[in-house]
């Protein structure tokens, strides 16, 4: 049976949980066709659907590429998860406390959580157990319209974690899992949304800042004075006291 372009998007929705496909990747859509035995339309379609849910974007001339999130669209996405998680948890409260099935539910992700954080050898299952638990969340508290959200949601955080170089325990991250997880079973809402707050903010704050990427980069190291090298040919030595030295380097800094 042909791969549908659902399950095409979803499993790339995955590889981005797992770490595995890092921002700016690029998506052929002919070895992509050949990997999964499917026409190039399928894969096309599948793509289309995750350019309309933020994971990819297109440009004309060079294909498909996972997004590499902007500093303002990391903070977005980070506050938008807050409104919808904190939220929902706010909602079940006022339903009363969650159920046993549910609650079961949980805690075993939980446990396949801390597995994968002891076992340390799986990375990439470690990091979509991290980022599936808020999905699965959603899904216990009943409202699987806004996990489907939130799966997108959680995927681009992911992005911006591997784009900004996320200083973030995994251990961390569990550990808060499992307070938001014995709040809710006390039926204590209130405690279960401040610990999502503090834990979504925490995950936040723990982005490194970077400068976008510079397409001059590696020119200007090749071509930056070697120290104790000699002067270009007719050059004429700058003065101690001249504040903007004849130095290529910084001139080409300076306007980039």
């Amino acid at each position: 049976m042909s791969i549908s372009a659902s399950e095409i998007s979803a499993r790339i929705i995955e590889a981005v949980m797992a770490r595995k496909l890092a921002p700016g990747s690029r998506l052929g859509e002919q070895p992509l066709a050949m990997l999964f035995g499917c026409s190039r339309t399928i894969v096309r379609e599948a793509l289309t659907r995750l350019a309309a849910r933020g994971i990819v974007t297109v440009s004309a001339r060079r294909g498909w590429f996972v997004i590499e999130p902007s500093q303002d669209e990391a903070r977005e996405a980070f506050e938008a998860r807050r409104v919808i998680e904190v939220g929902l948890i706010r909602s079940a409260g006022q339903s009363g406390r969650i159920g046993a099935v549910a609650l079961g539910r949980l805690r075993a992700h939980l446990a396949r959580e801390q597995a994968a954080i002891a076992d340390d050898t799986d990375i990439g299952t470690r990091s979509f157990l991290l980022g599936d638990f808020h999905v699965c969340l959603a899904e216990c508290l009943g409202n699987t319209l806004l996990a489907d959200t939130l799966r997108d949601f959680t995927a681009r955080t992911t992005l911006i974690a591997m784009r900004y170089q996320s200083t973030h325990d995994a251990a961390q991250s569990c550990g808060d899992h499992v307070r938001i997880v014995e709040a809710l079973a006390r039926g204590d809402a209130a405690s279960a949304e401040a610990l999502m707050s503090e834990h979504i903010g925490t995950v936040h704050a723990a982005l490194r800042a970077r400068c976008d990427h510079d397409p001059l980069a590696q020119l200007r190291d090749a071509l930056a004075p070697l120290a104790g090298g000699t002067a270009v040919a007719g050059s004429a030595p700058a003065a101690a006291d001249d504040p903007t030295p004849d130095d290529s380097s910084t001139y080409l800094g300076a306007l980039l």
